[in-house]
């Protein structure tokens, strides 16, 4: 957008402070290479445009916006004669994108001293080559060290992960190896057993009777009903005192196993009527390793199931072999997560879901998406731990408008008022040293406003914290680009 062409006087340039040491000679080269333009209301320039212009206002009222979500959010408004905005990296060159990083417009009639990108780059290195290397080493020197505090953090949270990925994973691993293990001595006892009832004195007809009933047994074992523990030591009694009255020694270890898998007097009585009395201990002896067996194998399977769904959650986590852009369910996503940090969260903390399954799936980029997720609940469960350990750890999520909202709700002491405006700043942190860098929040804040146009927000009052993550339904072109951080008039 371009104004009305005014005549450029050194002397008002001088007035304003960012020109006021300069010599004769450099205003008349201000002057004479760039031009004062009057702009009527409206707007001067767009976020994302190519940054051709360094602005300084004379006179008049400015607006700077971002674009957040769908919606222009104003993040500066000012009348001060002199504040500056537009191509304010053109001394940087092409080693960083020169496009505006925010939107200007003016409320008013507005006149400002408009200089060309290339020759506000030339003049900063000509009349201020020391203040330029410093300018440029702060912005590189900062962008590195963001960089590399930010690997070390996914470093340290990689490894935070992996150790609760592993505690997970031990334990159906090791109830794997104990029920194996124990499978292998039942099968072995099984066929003792067997040999024993073969060499007796049993017909062919008294056997196939048994080998029908072992069936049958193993049928009620998939589907036993779940029993209170007072009803499960009622029907061990019972059983324990019917298998001794019918001669079958040990009935007391025994009837757990029957109570386990869904077997009650009915059932023995017709054992007893099928097998015959005289070989009823070996039958339910036979019986008991049949039952053990399909218990132990049951134990093995959910072991495994687990380890499998511990595996899948961690791909989905990771977003491995998954497009980096997709639709996504935010649930899944969020269920991935808690599951990973669920050694971290730790038991005196209570994760409460309240979801909106209803929710329409979101275009995004899902691992990072779970990066921001693992930073919020990090904070959650650091918050909850500095006000005593236990406490409750919320997350929501809820249609707001055009957008979905994902809150992470926590019962620690809450966010200081006089810091609360500083949380988002990089390297800002109230964690002792060495426990936390400062970035979590940044990197948060950069993936779902830069990269996904969407807002990020905190209300905090003691004992009730809440961010809030707001996510566009619709997408606007993916943006590969490193997100970089607001821009505003000095």
């Amino acid at each position: 957008m371009s104004g009305q062409l005014m005549p450029c006087s050194p002397g008002e340039i001088r007035s304003l402070f960012l020109f006021e040491k300069l010599t004769p000679e450099q205003l008349g080269r201000l002057c004479g290479e760039g031009r004062v333009e009057l702009f009527r209301p409206g707007p001067v320039y767009a976020e994302g445009d190519p940054a051709t212009c360094f602005y300084v206002m004379i006179e008049g009222t400015v607006v700077l916006s971002r674009r957040v979500g769908g919606d222009d959010v104003e993040v500066n408004r000012t009348s001060q004669r002199g504040v500056y905005a537009g191509a304010m990296r053109a001394h940087l060159g092409d080693r960083v994108r020169q496009v505006y990083t925010n939107s200007m417009r003016v409320t008013e009639p507005t006149r400002f001293f408009v200089l060309p990108a290339d020759t506000f780059a030339a003049v900063m290195r000509e009349w201020f080559p020391m203040a330029s290397h410093l300018l440029e080493g702060l912005f590189f020197g900062t962008k590195n060290t963001q960089a590399a505090i930010g690997q070390r953090e996914r470093l340290l949270a990689l490894g935070s992960l992996s150790a609760g990925l592993t505690h997970e994973l031990n334990n159906p691993a090791a109830a794997a190896v104990r029920a194996t293990s124990a499978l292998r001595e039942r099968v072995a006892k099984m066929r003792h057993k067997l040999a024993v009832i073969a060499e007796g004195p049993f017909s062919r007809e008294a056997l196939a009777e048994l080998i029908e009933i072992q069936e049958r047994t193993a049928e009620r074992v998939a589907k036993a009903p779940v029993l209170s523990p007072l009803e499960a030591s009622d029907r061990e009694d019972t059983l324990a005192d019917w298998l001794g009255e019918h001669g079958i020694d040990h009935g007391w270890q025994l009837a757990p196993t029957f109570v386990q898998a869904g077997l009650d007097i009915d059932w023995l009585e017709q054992v007893a009527a099928a097998v015959g009395e005289e070989i009823l201990p070996g039958a339910v002896g036979w019986l008991n390793y049949t039952i053990e067996t399909e218990l132990l194998m049951n134990e093995i399977d959910d072991s495994t199931a687990r380890i499998s769904h511990l595996v899948d959650a961690a791909k989905q986590y990771s977003q491995l072999d998954r497009a980096p852009y997709r639709v996504v369910d935010v649930h899944e996503l969020l269920d991935s997560t808690l599951l990973m940090l669920s050694a971290k969260i730790g038991p005196r903390i209570r994760v409460v879901k309240e979801y909106d399954r209803t929710l329409p799936p979101v275009p995004a980029y899902p691992a990072e998406l779970n990066q921001v997720w693992t930073n919020l609940v990090d904070n959650a469960v650091s918050a909850v731990a500095g006000a005593g350990g236990e406490g409750t750890l919320t997350v929501r999520t809820a249609l707001d408008h055009e957008r979905v909202l994902v809150e992470f709700r926590d019962t620690g002491p809450g966010i200081a008022p006089e810091i609360k405006d500083r949380i988002f700043d990089p390297f800002f942190t109230t964690k002792p040293v060495g426990e936390g860098t400062g970035l979590g929040l940044d990197i948060s804040w950069r993936i779902v406003v830069n990269k996904h146009h969407g807002s990020l927000r905190v209300e905090s009052v003691p004992g009730d914290t809440r961010f809030q993550v707001l996510l566009p339904l619709t997408a606007e072109s993916p943006d590969e680009t490193p997100a970089e951080g607001p821009e505003e008039t000095a």
